[in-house]
């Protein structure tokens, strides 16, 4: 399922540097704007990874689990 993020790009003297508003802490920069596209791409899929794992921690194996969809 594909999510969408906002992501801002800002270039440096000699790299680019993007982050994601709407997950803190993903961050990415690269020589090129596509290296740093990139590596957010990867920053975001690794934190909502993380997130998820810990959020499922402890869930009893009885409730309910469904997918919500936000437009």
């Amino acid at each position: 399922m594909a999510k969408q993020f906002n992501a801002i790009f800002e270039k440096g003297e000699k790299y680019f540097i993007g982050y994601c508003p709407e997950v803190p802490g993903a961050n990415g920069q690269g020589e090129t704007l596509e290296e740093c596209r990139e590596s957010l791409r990867a920053a975001i899929q690794l934190i909502l990874e993380d997130r998820l794992e810990q959020g499922m921690r402890g869930v009893p194996d009885d409730a309910i689990q469904e997918w919500v969809t936000v437009e």
